[in-house]
């Protein structure tokens, strides 16, 4: 597996454990379609949330949450309809919320989390 794979990897999880620790309840990780893919998809009391998570080792690069276009959010409203389509049970809500990684293995990770990111 690639060094960025798996920095991705674990990205996630940190992702899903940190929102599991607020209250936000992981359902689905890795959903995909023919339209693309969510990375978590979760729970926050009756809302639907969808969850992209940006993970780097370093600021080198910018910001993890600048890797976030418009273009990809609108992906995500997108995979948010596919989703809830796709489920059994009806959400009356959804938002799309963002969580950037930055972990350069050395220390405690960064997590930063930006809940309801708008068109």
């Amino acid at each position: 597996m690639r060094a960025k794979d798996t920095l991705g990897q674990r990205g996630e999880e940190l992702a899903a454990a940190y929102l599991t620790a607020i209250g936000i309840e992981v359902v689905d990780r890795n959903w995909r379609c023919a339209d693309g893919e969510i990375d978590l998809v979760g729970i926050d009391g009756d809302t639907l949330v969808i969850v992209e998570v940006k993970t780097r080792s370093s600021l080198d690069y910018g910001d993890p949450l600048e890797a976030i276009t418009p273009a990809k959010l609108a992906r995500l409203y997108l995979l948010a309809a596919r989703w809830r389509r796709a489920s059994a049970r009806h959400y009356p809500s959804f938002r799309v919320d963002a969580v950037s990684v930055l972990d350069n293995g050395a220390g405690t990770p960064i997590i930063e989390h930006l809940r309801e990111v708008a068109l």
